[in-house]
């Protein structure tokens, strides 16, 4: 959505650094593409409730492009505010208030602080709620079962537990278990357990050709699965990150936002991002939300396979049609919210 805005190479470090090569194609088929997974995700299914979107709130005196708004209207159906960034604190309430609103009270406190100078807030929220087709029996859920957390410490956690058949594969390469577990609708859970010590390995190893990979490799069979029920949050600023991503100019002077306006010099201040996650016997429940803000300067079956996540292990939810990543997260300490 930024990209829509930024011009020269502030636009080609952005679109560059998430992946995409210019040279293959037009800027103009990304955002029809992501127009399209947008509307994909937000087709209504009744054993999944997931509801994302954006939000523009801009401060009232800002003379935007026309062709900025009707673009970010159309292809990402974001809905646009008229701000009043004079008071930083009412400013801060509202966009908070509208994102716990959007994500039915999960993610709160997004936006931490506002510098004074802040002129625009983008933000993109995701709330995701949706049943196993094969649910866990809560009686059989074990109150208190050890995790382990670094290589001597465990903490006691409620263990789900059930008999079932599921999709399960090995890895031999990466030395992982690949669980995949079903939701109603068309999502699915991809529990990922690493072989002891090769967490790392594992996580360097993520990419799209890994998941179609175990997408592959996967089989159904008749298996005895320990989970932990929890509920976990991560919040992080994303500046960091996107700086060593290679999004360099649009934090400082270099910026050149100047599809968004012409008449103020802006520049990126912030990105936040912030997911929530509860996973128990009946389903799931996750939120996220990210915020970019802009500165203007100026039991008994058949034989079975045990499988316990009973220490870290990589958790992704993925839309199977789509192929799209809603959500991916390393479960630590399931203890830690």
């Amino acid at each position: 959505m930024l990209s829509l805005g930024a011009r020269s190479a502030t636009k080609t470090q952005i679109l560059q650094s998430l992946g995409f090569n210019l040279t293959h194609g037009p800027e103009s088929a990304i955002h029809q593409a992501f127009q399209h997974l947008l509307r994909s995700l937000r087709a209504p299914g009744k054993a999944l409730d997931l509801r994302m979107g954006s939000v523009l709130f801009i401060k009232k005196e800002l003379w935007l492009q026309k062709n900025f708004l009707d673009n970010v209207k159309r292809l990402y159906e974001s809905k646009v505010f008229s701000t009043d960034f004079s008071s930083t604190s009412t400013a801060r309430e509202k966009i908070n208030s509208y994102v716990e609103k959007e994500t039915k009270g999960k993610v709160v406190d997004l936006i931490q602080d506002l510098e004074p100078l802040t002129v625009m807030v983008l933000v993109n929220h995701i709330f995701f709620k949706a049943k196993w087709e094969k649910p866990f029996n809560p009686g059989y859920t074990r109150k208190s079962s050890p995790f382990l957390v670094g290589k001597r410490t465990t903490v006691k956690v409620p263990m789900m537990h059930q008999v079932e058949e599921f999709a399960f594969a090995v890895d031999p390469e990466l030395n992982c278990s690949v669980l995949r577990m079903d939701y109603g609708g068309d999502t699915a859970a991809f529990f990922v357990l690493p072989g002891q010590g090769k967490m790392r390995q594992l996580e360097q190893a993520l990419s799209a050709r890994t998941l179609r990979k175990w997408s592959h490799l996967l089989q159904k069979r008749w298996l005895e699965v320990f989970i932990p029920k929890f509920s976990i949050s991560a919040s992080c600023d994303l500046e960091t990150v996107l700086l060593k991503m290679g999004i360099r100019d649009a934090f400082d002077k270099n910026a050149d936002f100047s599809g968004i306006t012409k008449t103020d010099f802006l520049q990126l201040s912030k990105v936040a991002h912030k997911a929530v996650l509860d996973v128990s016997e009946e389903g799931t429940e996750a939120a996220a939300a990210t915020a970019t803000k802009l500165l203007v300067r100026s039991k008994d079956g058949p034989s079975h396979t045990v499988v316990r996540f009973d220490r870290p292990f990589l958790l992704l939810l993925i839309n199977r049609a789509t192929e799209a990543v809603l959500f991916l997260g390393k479960v630590e300490n399931p203890t830690k919210f």
